[in-house]
């Protein structure tokens, strides 16, 4: 039996890391999913164990590569963002991956914005919302006032998916999905680093930047696979859309987060989008991306075992919930009769609702999902850019929620809304930018389901 050519993917996110192999049709023919014991850094805080990935790593290429019925011709690689890894010359990591939850000094904080013209300007030029910690380029300036020695040892400050890949390749490179996503570090406007990182010299301890669909070849002898550069996770899952459809549309990623993504427009962050959390990404052809977020992946969560436990169900009856359309009809009824607006930069909180006044779940639930769609409207429409977008495709796990997308639809009557099904997508981004070095196919154009929902043209807000 001949061997499968094959793309290897690592997919690390925060809690699961995942392998995938993909072949020429971009099927997944092996997968595995791991969990690692956190470890703390010096402070106690949580922080990823980056030995155990270091060698997980190692030791599933070894075990992929022992298998004659694959054969790799290329890895790349797709993290979480917001997390540097600092080496030094040879390579080895001189500290922990700190948590990008960990919390910020406040003193720091404002001797930062103070010395460089204040947060809303910072913010707009980076088009990163003030975040502490999870803007990155805050992390290498803290160990740059607070650990000058350490700072002093750093080699590169390497974002985690270009450490995995120099693990592999052996080269040092940042990557622009990567410091383009609510770093700090970029300047949207200049397409460079901002003044701050230069006048702070760390942009010394930033590798060379590379495209996003280049490869090195493997450092280890007799290797002949390819070695991509690494992506940021969530630009990683736009790739497939930005390949199959050229028509303005925006993709609302749902997961713990809920991140609305316009790849169309270009116009830069008001002072009002970023008080709202909207931000700039890069796209892995350095485009900026506009995205708004909202936690309402975390919010179902809460909310389902709330409603479950008042009326003595299980969670597991919301995940398939039919949509009924009576009550949609009542709830978006008595919301046309209270003329509803809903505030700017507020969130409508289905946890201060009284479960009392609903009759069965069934109906709360729909009240529920009713108000996530409504905060999803408000975010979402914060990156539209007027009457441009004809589509919205929304993928992960609401997409699957027949009430959410039904409700969408019903919200955004004028633009098609579709829920889009890939297995993986993030993983597949992954693999599709490098496509060319390891896939003697074309690119395919058929690797995304949807799933349309029609509208009776209701306008409602």
């Amino acid at each position: 039996m001949e061997a499968i050519p094959v793309v290897v993917v690592f997919d690390v996110g925060k809690t699961n890391k995942k392998i995938f192999l993909f072949d020429e049709n971009y099927q997944i023919v092996f997968e595995r999913s791991a969990r690692f014991i956190e470890t703390c850094d010096e402070a106690g805080d949580a922080c990823e164990n980056l030995e155990s990935l270091r060698l997980s790593i190692f030791d599933s290429l070894r075990e992929i590569m022992r298998r004659k019925e694959f054969i790799i011709k290329a890895v790349n690689f797709s993290t979480y963002g917001a997390s540097l890894v600092y080496i030094d010359e040879y390579g080895k990591p001189l500290a922990p991956l700190y948590n990008y939850l960990k919390p910020y000094p406040e003193a720091l904080k404002d001797e930062f914005y103070n010395k460089y013209g204040g947060e809303e300007k910072i913010a707009s030029e980076t088009a990163s919302p003030i975040l502490g910690s999870l803007n990155s380029g805050m992390q290498l300036y803290r160990i740059k006032k607070e650990k000058p020695e350490l700072f002093r040892q750093i080699h590169y400050a390497l974002h985690l998916p270009q450490y995995l890949s120099y693990l592999v390749s052996g080269i040092e490179c940042s990557d622009l999905t990567s410091i383009g996503c609510h770093t700090q570090l970029w300047d949207f406007t200049r397409k460079n680093y901002h003044d701050w990182v230069l006048k702070e010299g760390l942009d010394k301890k930033l590798a060379p930047i590379h495209q996003a669909d280049e490869v090195f070849p493997a450092e280890f002898p007799g290797n002949l696979y390819k070695v991509g550069i690494g992506l940021h996770d969530s630009s990683a899952a736009l790739i497939p859309y930005l390949i199959n459809f050229h028509e303005p549309f925006v993709l609302i990623s749902t997961g713990t987060w809920c991140i609305t993504m316009n790849p169309f427009n270009v116009d830069p962050l008001s002072a009002e989008e970023l008080e709202q959390d909207c931000l700039c990404y890069l796209q892995f052809k350095g485009k900026p991306v506009k995205a708004s977020r909202i936690f309402s992946g975390y919010e179902h969560e809460q909310q389902v075992k709330r409603i479950g436990l008042y009326f003595g169900q299980g969670v597991s009856r919301y995940r398939n919930m039919r949509y009924n359309a009576i009550i949609a009809d009542q709830l978006l009824a008595s919301l046309k009769e209270e003329k509803v607006k809903i505030p700017k930069g507020k969130v409508w909180e289905f946890g201060s609702r009284d479960l009392s006044v609903f009759a069965t779940d069934e109906e709360a639930y729909h009240q529920f999902m009713l108000d996530i769609v409504i905060q999803q409207h408000t975010s979402s429409s914060l990156v539209m850019n007027g009457d441009s977008v004809k589509r919205i495709f929304v993928d992960g796990g609401f997409s699957k929620n027949a009430i959410y997308m039904n409700l969408l639809a019903r919200l955004f009557p004028k633009i098609e809304v579709f829920a889009a099904s890939m297995a993986q997508a993030t993983a597949i981004g992954t693999a599709l930018a490098i496509h060319e070095h390891w896939n003697s196919k074309p690119m395919p154009n058929d690797i995304i389901e949807l799933k349309y929902y029609a509208t009776n043209n209701d306008k409602v807000l």
